[in-house]
């Protein structure tokens, strides 16, 4: 199954153009009506859940954007509900965008909000602790995505792959578990499922390939990450997915245990 996730295409295209299981990623503006647009039209256009970035209410310090005075795309999906423009003579448009637009008041009770305006399956994407785990366990949330925003939004923040384990042990099976980030190869996904994801999202690397060869590219990319998983899968003695666990993997700490 291929998880297809998007924010900065419309809705509409991404529906017509893709037959994957599609989430859509949204963030909350200070105008609490356009996410709900968008929610609608993600409804409408058979989107089988909502993924809620809470990693971002506020951008964070992304220096080579401001040194290049970065230009954000467009925002398809915002057009006619919110403006895109935004001053950035100072440094970077993405910034001067997010400052204007983004709620940073985002909050936990949001989520209820959210619920009583959808009934979608609400995920939450950017924790990285077990305590945060816990909370959107309670508060109701249909699963939780281990995400640091590509490690773009706090200096010295922890690897996903650092903090899985103790978000899988927080919620202790109430919410499914997906891992985001730093994955390159089908290894990095073997070790994901390993540490107790349920399942793996793949950004930068699709990214790459749309980039290259549009299309081809991304299904290639995406049948390399198949292909290398499969492979550490044979060799490390694995028929199918469900045969991946814990003893596959060892951390540095593990490790140099067993040297001792």
């Amino acid at each position: 199954m291929v998880l297809s996730f998007t924010s900065s295409c419309t809705v509409e295209e991404v529906a017509s153009g893709c037959n994957a299981v599609r989430f859509f990623q949204l963030y909350v503006y200070k105008k609490r009506d356009i996410a709900a647009v968008l929610v609608q039209r993600a409804e409408r256009n058979g989107y089988k859940a909502l993924v809620l970035t809470v990693d971002s209410p506020r951008l964070g310090r992304r220096e080579a954007d401001i040194k290049n005075k970065m230009v954000a795309p467009r925002l398809k999906n915002l057009e006619g509900l919110l403006s895109i423009e935004a001053d950035s003579d100072n440094g970077s448009n993405l910034e001067a965008y997010a400052n204007e637009t983004m709620d940073a008041s985002l909050c936990w009770k949001d989520i209820e909000w959210l619920k009583s305006i959808t009934n979608l399956p609400i995920l939450i994407k950017g924790v990285l602790t077990g305590e945060d785990a816990i909370k959107a366990a309670e508060v109701g949330v249909a699963g939780i995505m281990v995400s640091n925003h590509g490690a773009r939004q706090l200096d010295y923040t922890d690897a996903t792959i650092n903090v899985l384990e103790e978000v899988v042990h927080a919620v202790r099976g109430r919410v499914p578990v997906f891992f985001d980030g730093g994955v390159r190869r089908g290894t990095d996904i073997f070790k994901a499922l390993a540490l107790g994801a349920q399942a793996v999202l793949i950004g930068r690397p699709v990214i790459f390939g749309l980039a290259a060869k549009g299309e081809y590219g991304v299904r290639q990319v995406i049948q390399m990450l198949k292909d290398e998983l499969e492979l550490t899968m044979a060799l490390s003695g694995c028929p199918s997915v469900k045969d991946i666990t814990r003893r596959h993997v060892r951390t540095e700490r593990e490790r140099l245990h067993a040297m001792l």
